[in-house]
Parts: structure tokens; C-alpha cells; sequence
């Protein structure tokens, strides 16, 4: 099963929000780095500047005091600094990495000697036990310059260093940079969720403006599958929904205009030909065998009622009636009631059984006589109709259930094709004339809704009209 969501919007929105995400991530990520490598140079010049504040107190206080002064000295996280009579860094230890040197400016304390391969500037740092030389150090140090500077590694960001005053004792310093804080505001956390709920918000505002106009097409698409006169779409807003909006209304107009022309065509057809079946029906009156004037009556009355079908059929009256509020169970009641008094001798295998009200909106004599069409092919091919109305998740649901033989599966959809008969018959009694079904599915589809057939476990057929609730 795919998570991706199923409608333009949703996977529109989806990719712009993982957009934002990975926009916010490559933004934080260069933000953190940045304020990483300010914080270390901040923190290095700091650390820096209050190193030589310590030598200058253990330079400048009188010897008893020194470790008293120096213990007073507030000094930032990363520096602790001791007066010892021995040095902390020893022969062997290892240099500080070129980063640190840089860091800290600890090249300043290089002598001219040729440097080692890699060392920044031309130059490096100081030999451990070698002084360096007075001319070369900082304009600080120049006054209080140290007998002698030793300088070791103390991890990634950090370094010992022992300096030596005049009197022969030490004072040694341990640096180590401390851990950054990349998130240091304590409201970065909040505006972070703030901002990226605000972006999200319009991303789905945005993206619902813009896929709005595809589901009014969508919309009007299927209002025109059920209604070729619905109205047309509202040509503005931005420049390709304009012209698709156009493009629906003008094929909207054409189709119109081809089901008119249609319709006028076989009502003219109609009307043509109640001539020459009036000009027969009154010769036949004239006929001196009665038998024979019977069945060309009767052959005449099968063709007006085929004509009427056909002309009702195409016409699609339907989809002109104004929907009202209808009660569907009363509705089928009273076709069931209907069907028993048409045929009292199956009385017993007709009947209703559902909720006593349901009322929907729906073009009520459209309705009425699809349903009568479904009752009477229920019981002129199984011998029973019996309804069955209820509601599910929506939808109505009615159920028409006969005793007869079923229909062949292959044969489920072709039933619903004009003028196609199952049954061979050429009597209208028997066989009818192949539309019932076809004008059925038209108005309830004209309806939002769809006929279908099924056939019974066992025996009997079973015609399934859903409309939406």
C-alpha cells in the first residue's frame, strides 16, 4: 500500500513540505556550522586575552600571593591556570595541531628557524625548552616575556602551556575549547516550530487555491455525465484555468448542441411517422375481415407505444424535471401496490420491506417510472418483485429481487443497450421492446446513482439501484 495521498493536492502539498524540510535542514546545518566557528574564535580570543591577564598577575604579585591572586582571577570555561614549581608540559609530549596554533595565535610564539613541512606561514611553534626570542613576541609579552615556553597538544581544540617567571617557578594553563552550542536562544526551539508550523499552514492554503479550480473541473466533468444542461464553468482566474475552463464550456456547447439536433431529429422522425399510422389505422377500420383488422390494430398500437419508448428514450425527459424532496419508501410502496393490482394473481410474491420515511431530493415522476420499469422486467421475466430499501454509508440502496431463471454473466451489461432483448419474442407482452432497462439506468445515473444486476444464489435475479443519500 502506498502512503503517498491519493489527490493532486495532498501530493503537491507533500512535496513542498519535504521541500521545506530539507530548505530548513541545509539552512539550520549552515546556520549551526557558522555559529560553531564563531563561537570557537570567540571563545579562543577570550581565552587568549585572559591567559596573559594570568601571566601578568603571576608576573606583577609578590611571590607569596601569587597562587592567592591567581585563584581570585575569574577565568572563562575552557581555562584553568596553577602556579607550580614544575612545568606541566614535559619533553615528548606532542604539538598542537596547525588549527589550534591558528586559534589561538600561538605562531606569534615562533622563532626564525626553518619551520617543519605543513606549518602555517612559514613558520612554527616553539621548540619545548628553547626561549623565544624577545624581539619576536607579541607587543604584551615584550614587557613580561617568560624564561622559557613550552606548548603541547591537549586534544582537537585545545593545548597545555607552561611558562616560566623570573624566579624560576611555573605557571601552567590547560586550554580545551568547550563543547559549542549551535542552539544557544533559548526561544530558537519555539521560533523553529513556530515558523515551520506557519509555512506548512500556507503551503496547504496555497495548494488548496490552486487545485481548487481541477476539482471544479472535476466537478463539472461529472455534473455533465448526469446533466448536459448543467451550467457552465466560471472562465476566470489565472490564465490555463481560464482557457481550460473555456475549452469545458465549449465542449460542453457542442455536445448540447449535438444532443438537441439528436432529439429534434427523431421527434420530427415521430412526428412523420404518426401520419402514415393514422392514414392505416383508419383503413384498417375499413377491413371487412375482423381478424384481420385486429391484428393490424394491434400491430399498429405495438408501433406508436415503440415510437413513444424510443422518442422518450432519446428525449432523456429526465434530466429536465426539477428535483423536489421525495419519500422513496413511499415511492416503492406505491409501485409495489401498483404492480399487485396490475397482476392480483402474484400478489403474494410482491411486497416492500424497508424504513417507513426516506426522504431524498430527486426528480420524482422520472424516478417513479424507473422504478416501475425495474418492478415490471422483475415480474415479466421472474414472476416476483420484491423490494428492498435501506441506507449504507451514504447511500441508499434498493434491491429488486424476482424467481426467474437469472441471465448469463456475459450478458449482464448488454441488457442495458437499447433495443437488445433476451428474450426473442416479437410480442411487446413478452418481450418488449429492449428500453426498460436502458431508461432505468438513465435516470438513476441522471440521479448520481447506477443500476446493476446480479444473479441470485440458487435461482432469480436481483437488480441492484444505488442514488446517493
Amino acid at each position: 500500500m502506498t502512503l503517498l495521498p491519493r489527490s493532486l493536492g495532498g501530493r503537491t502539498a507533500l512535496v513542498l513540505i519535504l521541500a521545506l524540510m530539507v530548505v530548513q535542514a541545509a539552512g539550520l546545518g549552515i546556520h549551526a556550522m557558522d555559529r560553531v566557528d564563531l563561537q570557537r574564535l570567540a571563545q579562543a580570543r577570550e581565552i587568549t586575552a585572559r591567559s596573559f591577564g594570568v601571566w601578568r598577575t603571576a608576573v606583577l604579585a609578590p611571590p607569596s600571593q601569587r597562587m592567592r591572586m591567581i585563584a581570585d582571577l575569574e577565568l572563562p570555561d575552557g581555562l584553568t591556570a596553577e602556579i607550580s614549581e614544575t612545568q606541566l608540559v614535559l619533553p615528548g609530549m606532542p604539538q598542537p595541531p596547525i588549527n589550534v596554533l591558528r586559534l589561538f595565535r600561538l605562531e606569534q610564539l615562533a622563532d626564525d628557524r626553518p619551520p617543519p613541512q605543513g606549518m602555517p606561514n612559514g613558520r612554527r611553534p616553539e621548540i619545548m625548552g628553547d626561549p623565544p626570542p624577545r624581539g619576536r613576541l607579541p607587543p604584551p609579552f615584550a614587557r613580561f616575556a617568560p624564561r622559557e615556553v613550552l606548548i603541547a597538544s591537549n586534544g582537537q581544540f585545545g593545548f597545555r602551556a607552561s611558562l616560566q617567571l623570573p624566579d624560576g617557578d611555573w605557571v601552567n594553563l590547560r586550554v580545551e575549547l568547550p563543547p559549542p552550542r549551535p542552539w544557544h536562544s533559548d526561544t530558537f526551539l519555539a521560533a523553529f516550530i513556530l515558523m515551520t508550523c506557519a509555512a506548512v499552514v500556507l503551503i496547504l492554503w496555497a495548494v488548496n487555491r490552486l487545485t481548487r479550480p481541477v476539482r471544479l473541473l472535476a466537478g463539472a466533468a461529472d455534473r455533465l455525465g448526469r446533466d448536459v444542461n448543467a451550467p457552465p464553468l466560471d472562465e476566470t482566474g489565472p490564465t490555463e484555468i481560464a482557457k481550460a475552463a473555456h475549452a469545458f464550456n465549449t465542449m460542453q456547447g457542442r455536445i448540447r448542441r449535438f444532443v438537441a439536433d439528436r432529439t429534434q431529429m427523431l421527434a420530427a422522425i415521430g412526428h412523420d411517422l404518426r401520419t402514415p399510422l393514422t392514414r392505416l389505422r383508419l383503413r384498417a377500420e375499413f377491413l371487412d375481415d375482423d381478424e384481420q383488422r385486429r391484428k393490424m390494430l394491434a400491430d399498429l398500437d405495438e408501433m406508436e407505444g415503440m415510437i413513444a419508448a424510443t422518442l422518450a428514450f432519446a428525449r432523456d425527459e429526465a434530466a429536465h424535471e426539477p428535483a423536489t424532496p421525495l419519500d422513496l419508501a413511499a415511492l416503492c410502496r406505491t409501485v409495489a401496490d401498483e404492480a399487485v393490482d396490475a397482476h392480483p394473481d402474484i400478489a403474494e410474491r410482491i411486497g416492500y420491506e424497508g424504513p417507513e420515511h426516506l426522504v431524498l431530493r430527486a426528480r420524482p415522476v422520472a424516478l417513479k417510472r424507473a422504478l416501475s420499469n425495474l418492478v415490471r422486467n422483475a415480474i415479466v421475466y421472474g414472476g416476483a418483485a420484491r423490494l428492498t430499501l435501506a441506507t449504507d454509508a451514504g447511500t441508499v440502496r434498493l434491491a429488486i429481487e424476482d424467481d426467474g431463471p437469472g441471465i448469463p454473466e456475459t450478458e449482464m451489461e448488454n441488457v442495458f443497450q437499447p433495443f437488445r432483448r433476451l428474450e426473442t419474442s416479437r410480442n411487446r407482452e413478452t418481450g418488449g421492446t429492449g428500453l426498460g432497462l436502458p431508461i432505468a439506468r438513465n435516470i438513476f445515473r441522471a440521479h448520481g446513482g447506477d443500476v446493476v444486476l446480479r444473479n441470485r444464489a440458487g435461482m432469480g435475479l436481483t437488480a441492484v439501484a444505488t442514488l446517493p443519500a
